[in-house]
């Protein structure tokens, strides 16, 4: 049984509130205000908020990338978030993650990674140490379908399955390696991966919130038993660019029509279609007010100052010796 958000009310309020927070993170892109662009994950809401509704507020995630929307499925503030985005010191992370590194750990996020595939050995690790300390808490991995052939990421399947570590692994499959077609990057199957180290897998509807919410209820309930591992592959599609730059490059490696195609089935939609229209039209508005105020919070927030840019490299507080950058 899912722990966070598990009702159709809560699903959609998430799925729109990540919705909302990229369309406008977008248009800060577009005006210059968050720097060297974003990997938007408009169209994949489903699977964040379908994982993160399925685990309690003391488990942890890792996420990739395109983790915008983990991060504030997990419970991030949105306002602080948008902040980090902008590069401002009441981000997230004083300013210093942006886009590709945001962390919460008060909430469970322990970070976004942007080498592909590196998160996933992570969260692994924070499962294990759960499972050593004796507690039933459960790590869950987001990565990509272009990460399922990096070999950091086979090495952590073949330890989560032999220490039977409580993590779930969770791919997102959005078709696209950047802009490569996974059929054309990827020997076998990616539940195959996971068949190949004894790891159970299953492949789920990654644009319906609740069938991801269903699949991720039983992965996390087998992870708490202490039965180990179990993956899922969360077939989706992204419905804007790989990355912003795409929106003024606008290279050629899918069709308008196949585009189209993908957006016919919106999360978004999925969901909304669930509620009570005047529900949703509530919840709609509260959103836009959130998101509204999450910008203006970003906006007001100050730049770094360059004088303090070797700080926060050590747990310690230590500062690196001088000439050693």
């Amino acid at each position: 049984m899912a722990e966070q958000g598990a009702d159709p009310v809560g699903l959609y309020r998430t799925v729109a509130l990540i919705r909302g927070f990229e369309e406008r993170a977008v248009e800060l892109v577009r005006t210059g205000v968050i720097r060297g662009g974003i990997h938007p994950c408009t169209g994949q809401e489903a699977v964040a908020a379908g994982t993160c509704a399925a685990l309690r507020g003391d488990d942890v995630i890792t996420s990739t990338h395109r983790g915008h929307g983990h991060v504030l499925a997990k419970g991030a503030d949105p306002a602080r978030m948008m902040a980090e985005l902008a590069g401002r010191t009441t981000g997230l992370n004083r300013g210093r993650g942006g886009s590709m590194h945001a962390a919460d750990f008060g909430v469970g996020v322990l970070g976004a990674d942007a080498i592909v595939g590196a998160a996933v050995p992570i969260a692994a690790g924070a499962a294990w140490a759960f499972r050593r300390s004796g507690t039933d808490r459960v790590a869950l991995a987001y990565f990509g379908d272009g990460a399922v052939s990096q070999g950091v990421v086979l090495e952590t399947f073949n330890l989560a399955a032999l220490w039977r570590v409580p993590v779930v692994l969770v791919c997102e499959n959005n078709g696209f390696a950047t802009s490569m077609r996974t059929e054309d990057a990827m020997a076998g199957s990616v539940v195959g991966r996971a068949a190949a180290f004894g790891i159970p897998a299953s492949t789920v509807d990654g644009a319906d919130p609740q069938a991801v919410l269903d699949a991720t209820a039983e992965a996390v309930a087998r992870a708490r038993s202490g039965a180990g591992p179990t993956l899922l592959e969360c077939v989706t599609y992204r419905f804007d660019a790989h990355h912003t730059w795409e929106h003024t490059a606008r290279p050629r490696y899918r069709t308008d029509e196949e585009v189209a195609a993908g957006r016919a089935r919106d999360p978004l939609e999925i969901q909304g279609a669930r509620i009570p229209a005047a529900t949703r039209a509530e919840i709609d508005a509260q959103t836009a007010t959130r998101l509204d105020e999450a910008v203006r919070f970003a906006l007001a927030g100050p730049h770094p100052d360059p004088a303090t840019a070797l700080d926060h490299l050590y747990a310690t507080g230590m500062r690196p010796r001088a000439g050693a950058l």
